[in-house]
């Protein structure tokens, strides 16, 4: 299995973790009857650790898609190279590196956590895009 396959296979286990994170915060507010209720009934806000959880969720399920896209791409046409790999392990290192840093509400550095994913990101679609 390539690099890139084995960032996305643990990128799928970040974001299963990132599911699990904010339900146990919801959860952990809200208790286990509303879990396991209907839900009907409406709910004070959220607390702010809980919102940036899921806040950080929605981040990453907004670039994951693009990432799994590329990386199968470049799996299906044969293009794997130190920058693919490299950018692959940037964009998963980044984006865990990003959960703890928004949870815990750390401004800039959480930003610019973000933009090493993208950078990541760019280095893995620019040879499958240019191939």
């Amino acid at each position: 299995m390539t690099i890139e396959l084995k960032m996305l296979a643990w990128t799928l286990v970040l974001a299963f973790a990132q599911i699990l994170l904010f339900d146990v915060a919801r959860t952990g507010q809200y208790g286990l009857k509303w879990n396991t209720g209907p839900r009907d009934e409406s709910m004070p806000p959220l607390s702010a650790r809980a919102e940036r959880l899921s806040r950080a969720q929605a981040n990453l399920f907004e670039t994951l898609p693009l990432f799994a896209g590329f990386v199968l791409i470049a799996h299906v046409a044969d293009i794997h190279t130190a920058k693919t790999a490299l950018g692959a392990q940037i964009y998963f290192y980044a984006r865990v590196l990003y959960v703890p840093l928004y949870a815990f509400g750390v401004r800039n550095i959480r930003s610019l956590a973000w933009i090493v994913s993208i950078v990541g990101l760019v280095m893995l679609a620019l040879p499958v895009l240019t191939a």
